[in-house]
């Protein structure tokens, strides 16, 4: 039932047709993509503190701008011992949080590992700093209550790249 659940959160995010952002990043409707120069991107990342860098690519001779993000680890927590009701609930609160997180621009993709391995999943901060991915990845109610622990890592994208 939770992976049914989770997995239907994750398939109305992804399924979204617009990327919904905030006032301080820039909205992208689909299907007619409102078009900004690299330059304009450069700047405007650069005016909020975001770390990017650029290149052209050989074959098709476009700027390519790449932006660091920052992606948490999920990993099981020291605190596992709930019972199944607190974790149902603590679950739904887990969700919610990952929802807001994206609803509000700071995150733009989160799942579930397939396995029942120690990193449980993953979520990619879209924020300026290592320190703002780490406070919004400790607000999550698992987190809190010691279900799951994050580890954050900088990762490099390029910007504006859809999954496939």
């Amino acid at each position: 039932m939770k992976t049914k659940l989770l997995f239907a959160f994750l398939g109305i995010i992804l399924s979204s047709c617009e990327t919904k952002i905030k006032k301080e990043y820039i909205t992208e409707p689909c299907p007619e993509k409102e078009e900004i120069s690299t330059a304009q991107l450069k700047s405007s990342l650069t005016e909020k503190g975001f770390q990017i860098f650029d290149y052209v690519d050989e074959k098709t001779g476009d700027t390519i701008l790449m932006q660091q993000y920052f992606i948490a680890f999920l990993k099981k927590g020291p605190t596992r011992s709930q019972s199944k009701e607190e974790a149902d609930s603590l679950q739904k609160l887990h969700l919610a949080h990952l929802g807001r997180m994206y609803e509000k621009g700071f995150a733009d993709i989160s799942g579930p590992f397939g396995d029942d391995g120690d990193i449980r999943g993953i979520t990619i901060y879209n924020v300026p700093t290592q320190k703002m991915a780490d406070s919004l990845a400790n607000m999550d109610p698992m987190v809190k209550a010691g279900r799951l622990s994050i580890e954050i890592r900088p990762w490099w994208a390029a910007k504006g790249f859809n999954l496939r």
